[in-house]
């Protein structure tokens, strides 16, 4: 296993039926870091991100070869708890999904999923969640109030308590700021820094200067293929490969 590494992929495949996504993909993603997975659309970011908490699984068809590491243990291996996988491995999705439901209700939805309905508890794991989402303060006097009628950030942060309140240990994010303003964009990166305190994150984004301003690491996407991954200083100003620094300078994709 990758020194440091939270997850490790190794030489990692996904076909669709027969169309490959994903070819030997390798990389690692670092305890208590952010890496971002950039490349043009339909370079495989999003499907080698849903690789690591098996979102992969409900597409028919879906078939993948290699390892993905979690803690030095294989996700695919048979008999693997793709549920308690899930709890381990959160997902913030493209778009806000808060369900019809109470800030509340949404923020501790998972937990009741999961068994717990001692009132005091789920009070004690929605403040903990929403403050650690930065929502606690707009939030705290409208509990009960639908949670569609928040703001679209307020939306997203909400998303990102619900995960939080089920205690994961990797966040997985797909582009969570395409659909909000720079703004709101800017308090969702400053909330990202301030999770990989506690937390592991992995970020899809066609936003290279999203990358930039919060990632440690990076890797460069095409065709399925991992062109280039390291430390997002180096890949951005010193790049290895001419693919990579084409892309980078705007010259592709």
């Amino acid at each position: 296993m990758t020194e440091s590494a939270k997850v490790d992929i190794q030489g990692l495949d996904l076909f669709y039926g027969r169309f490959q996504a994903l070819k030997s993909v390798t990389m690692a993603v670092r305890e208590r870091k952010i890496t971002a997975l950039i490349g043009p659309s339909g370079c495989g970011k999003s499907t080698l991100l849903r690789c690591l908490n098996r979102m992969n699984d409900l597409i028919a068809g879906a078939k993948v070869r290699g390892r993905v590491l979690l803690d030095g243990r294989d996700v695919y291996r048979p008999g693997a708890d793709v549920d308690e996988l899930r709890k381990r491995v959160g997902m913030v999705f493209q778009r806000p999904n808060p369900f019809p439901l109470s800030i509340f209700d949404n923020v501790v939805y998972g937990m009741r999923v999961a068994g717990t309905h001692n009132r005091g508890r789920l009070r004690e794991a929605a403040e903990s969640s929403l403050r650690g989402a930065w929502l606690w303060d707009q939030a705290k006097d409208r509990l009960d109030r639908s949670a569609l009628a928040l703001p679209l950030d307020q939306q997203q942060r909400l998303c990102i308590a619900r995960l939080l309140a089920v205690e994961p240990e990797v966040i997985l994010m797909d582009e969570p700021c395409s659909a909000l303003d720079p703004i709101a964009t800017g308090k969702i990166e400053e909330l990202m820094l301030d999770l990989k305190e506690r937390y592991t994150i992995a970020i899809v984004t066609h936003n290279m200067q999203q990358a930039a301003r919060v990632s440690d690491f990076s890797g460069y996407m095409l065709l399925g293929e991992m062109v280039e991954y390291g430390s997002t200083g180096k890949l951005f100003t010193r790049p290895e490969k001419k693919l990579t620094e084409d892309y980078i300078s705007g010259r592709f994709g």
